[in-house]
């Protein structure tokens, strides 16, 4: 019985921190209870996206508006989620103030926005290091496999330093967030 028990307690156990995206109220909207669900009267899109924050350690992206967050989404980070980027290959997501310079659609990872990873304060600590920082740092979504399904990558850090999202949470965001747009990554 102790088996059954903590073959149950382990099988639900990655769905305890499973997908969510969280649409946060923003002031002068309010929110009504339509067809069984709670729905926002106002609609994002219609509000400007100046920033993007990334909390790592809450696995947290959120659309930012004048300061206040309007959408937070789950996000997964690289394999080392813990400190800031220190060069190439160490599967570490960069911490620090950066820019969506561009954008691209992937075949491996849907659609892509890329940050402006390294900034000079990187490349200065590389230099000094006598290492490469690295590149090539994006927000993506995630593979589309037979073997792999979509919910088996968002419930892991398993990146080689990007920041991944669910396939119909980049696409939202990607529909709503100019290329230019500030990002700030938090450990």
């Amino acid at each position: 019985m102790r088996l059954l028990l903590a073959v149950l307690c382990l099988s639900f156990a990655p769905l305890s921190q499973a997908a969510f995206t969280q649409t946060i109220v923003p002031k002068g909207s309010e929110q009504k209870f339509i067809g069984g669900k709670v729905v926002d009267t106002q609609d994002i899109s219609k509000r400007s996206i100046d920033k993007i924050l990334v909390i790592k350690s809450a696995h947290q992206l959120q659309l930012m508006s004048n300061g206040e967050a309007l959408k937070t989404y789950r996000i997964s980070l690289g394999k080392a989620p813990k400190g800031p980027k220190l060069q190439e290959g160490d599967q570490r997501t960069p911490e620090g103030f950066y820019w969506l310079d561009y954008r691209k659609t992937s075949d491996a990872y849907n659609l892509s926005l890329h940050i402006s990873y390294p900034n000079i304060s990187d490349s200065a600590r590389a230099r000094r290091e006598g290492v490469n920082p690295g590149s090539m740092i994006m927000i993506h979504g995630t593979p589309v496999s037979e073997d792999y399904p979509e919910w088996y990558f968002h419930t892991l850090d398993w990146t080689n330093g990007c920041i991944a999202m669910k396939n119909s949470d980049i696409r939202e965001v990607w529909d709503l967030v100019k290329d230019g747009t500030m990002i700030e990554i938090r450990p």
